[in-house]
């Protein structure tokens, strides 16, 4: 992270004020990180302990690429006594600490985002409209939005930042709440309540009460904005005006809506909008195709206008937005004499997120002698209704003009099940069993879209398409 000109993030001595910790040395960190394979040259890795992995049997590794320093709460094997160590009780509190320290140092205005679907794509389609007037605008990088996530992306945040934006996630109830008492937001976003970790949740009205607890580190005076179109709206406005939210502004088709979309039209790889936002009319397009995109960029807006910023200006920049990876990349591969699209949605998948991923399929252009064929891997953690919910999507994948489905896992086999024969592809039990005879019925010109949640596995069926070399050495269903 260093560079030319490059001000320090951390100092040793005002880390180990945040910390409470000890050092001997005197070091400069550039960026924060909690693990060695990703670790860049002037970075401060912090070896937070893990269900799976001690961050300090790394340590060595760390230094030896070029870690500024490390946050231990112990002396590490294989590194040296006079190793650049900042030493305290608790590593992970270390980290938390200094989040909390890089949050009380900025005068950014703060923003957190939680939601069931649409998080990430929201949080960068922020980053990209709130960075247009070349002002600096820090975000969580990828979905670090966890109870190490959240505190090393307020830990990466430059003093300078004119905006913070970060991911808050939860799967359980009492997750947000310390999440967001760490970020302090001035907005807090809520992008929709689904039934998505169901398992852990009595009904999607304890999803919405868990969700609500971002509220709960709002700053004084804070926004809400919230979908307007979601049945809970009125359970989370409540929630945020208890809070001391001063505003609650919504967003969505409701005409009621703050934010409302006037007319929206969904192409094979984009969108365009019409809005009114605030009470001033706007045009722009997305350069990203599915009406989950639509509502993506009206919260975005909403956000932008409701911090007072130019309005035309964040517009204009919902066009270089493109979907991310396993959350609609698109790619072409050559197949054959011609190519076929990948569409990878492959990152995870809930039943909202499933739909508005079946709803692109479906409007997306195969070329001459093409088909739309979908590839899905279970959803997962929704208890009790999940037959229900994946046999379900059979209606979705009719109305949507899916000409096939090739079906991995057994929550899966439900919706194998639903499906008209004709439009039924071969069902496994695991996701790279169903390479082989998807490879085998392919033809240039399909459209293939990939989804199922992170378990399923169903990134190897799209790494596997990409690399057609690896096709031959999948397993076979049976």
């Amino acid at each position: 992270m260093t560079g030319s000109g490059a001000m320090p993030l951390w100092t040793a001595a005002d880390a180990a004020l945040a910390t409470k910790g000890q050092t001997s040395t005197s070091w400069l960190a550039y960026g924060v990180s909690i693990d060695s394979r990703t670790l860049k040259s002037g970075d401060l890795f912090v070896a937070v302990c893990g269900p799976d992995s001690d961050g300090h049997d790394y340590v060595a590794d760390a230094l030896a690429k070029g870690a500024a320093a490390a946050v231990v709460s112990g002396h590490p094997e294989a590194v040296s006594a006079d190793a650049p160590l900042l030493r305290v009780d608790d590593t992970l509190a270390g980290l938390q600490a200094l989040g909390m320290a890089a949050r009380s140092r900025t005068s950014a205005h703060v923003i957190a985002i939680t939601g069931s679907v649409g998080k990430t794509s929201t949080k960068e389609a922020l980053r990209l409209a709130l960075s247009s007037g070349g002002l600096v605008a820090h975000a969580s990088e990828a979905s670090f939005n966890n109870q190490w996530g959240v505190p090393l992306s307020l830990a990466r945040m430059p003093a300078d930042s004119a905006f913070g934006i970060f991911e808050l996630g939860m799967n359980h109830p009492d997750e947000l709440e310390p999440l967001s008492r760490m970020v302090r937001p001035h907005a807090a976003i809520i992008t929709t309540v689904e039934p998505a970790h169901l398992a852990y949740f009595k009904n999607i009205a304890a999803i919405a009460d868990a969700k609500a607890e971002v509220f709960s580190g709002l700053e004084p005076e804070g926004t809400a904005i919230l979908n307007r179109d979601n049945s809970f709206f009125g359970q989370l406005a409540d929630a945020a005006e208890r809070h001391g939210a001063r505003r609650v502004l919504g967003f969505g088709h409701d005409p009621a809506a703050w934010a409302h979309i006037v007319d929206a039209t969904t192409f094979s790889t984009s969108s365009s909008v019409s809005a009114e936002i605030g009470g001033k009319a706007i045009t722009y397009t997305i350069g990203a195709a599915g009406r989950h995109w639509v509502m993506n960029s009206l919260a975005t807006l909403a956000t932008v206008a409701a911090f007072g910023g130019d309005l035309d200006e964040a517009a204009s920049t919902m066009s270089q937005m493109t979907a991310l990876r396993g959350r609609g990349e698109r790619h072409q591969v050559p197949l054959g004499a011609g190519t076929i699209e990948v569409i990878d949605e492959s990152y995870n998948a809930s039943p909202p997120s499933m739909r508005a991923a079946i709803d692109m399929l479906g409007g997306a252009q195969p070329g001459a002698g093409g088909r739309r064929i979908a590839v899905l891997g279970d959803m997962l953690e929704l208890g009790p209704d999940s037959p229900r919910l994946h046999a379900q999507l059979a209606r979705d994948i009719a109305y949507s003009r899916i000409d096939l489905v090739f079906t991995a896992g057994s929550n899966m086999a439900r919706l194998s099940d639903a499906l008209a024969s004709g439009g039924r592809g071969p069902h496994c039990d695991k996701s790279t069993q169903l390479v082989t005879p998807l490879l085998d019925l392919l033809r240039p010109g399909d459209v293939v879209m990939v989804k199922g949640s992170l378990g399923s596995q169903m990134t190897l069926v799209v790494d596997a398409l990409l690399e057609a070399n690896d096709f031959s050495r999948q397993a076979k269903c049976g």
